[in-house]
C-alpha cells in the first residue's frame, strides 16, 4: 500500500492496526515507493521542479502524468530516497512498514 493517503503519512499507530488480523494472526504491511521516477504529486516535489530542474529530472513519463525519469543515481535524488532523517524511506520505517516495494527498478533501460 501507499505509505500516505491524501498526502498524510499513515502513523505507527494505523500501521499497526493493519498488521493484526481479525483472527488472531498477523500480516507484513509493505509501503509503495517508486525509486525510477519522481512523482509530482508527493511530498518532496517542490513547485519550482520542472524537466532538468533539479537536473536529474528527466523527461515526463507519457503513460504517467505527473511522473518524471530521474537520474537515480544522482546523490540529489538519493538524498530524497533515503540515508537520512527526512528521506522517504526513513518516514516509512518510522510509520511501522515491515518492508518495501520498490517501484521503476527497471529504469536503467531507460537510459541504455
Amino acid at each position: 500500500m501507499d505509505c500516505f493517503f491524501d498526502d498524510v503519512l499513515f502513523t505507527f499507530e494505523e500501521v499497526n492496526q493493519l498488521k493484526a488480523k481479525q483472527n488472531g494472526g498477523q500480516r507484513l504491511v509493505i509501503s509503495y515507493m517508486s525509486i525510477g521516477e519522481a512523482e509530482d504529486y508527493r511530498y518532496y516535489w517542490q513547485s519550482s521542479w520542472r524537466v532538468g530542474n533539479p537536473i536529474w529530472i528527466k523527461n515526463e513519463n507519457p503513460d504517467w502524468e505527473g511522473n518524471y525519469k530521474v537520474l537515480y543515481w544522482d546523490a540529489g535524488w538519493q538524498a530524497i530516497m533515503y540515508g537520512n532523517n527526512d528521506s522517504y524511506l526513513k518516514k516509512i520505517l518510522d510509520a511501522g512498514f515491515d518492508g518495501v516495494y520498490l517501484d521503476i527498478i527497471d529504469a536503467f533501460e531507460y537510459f541504455e
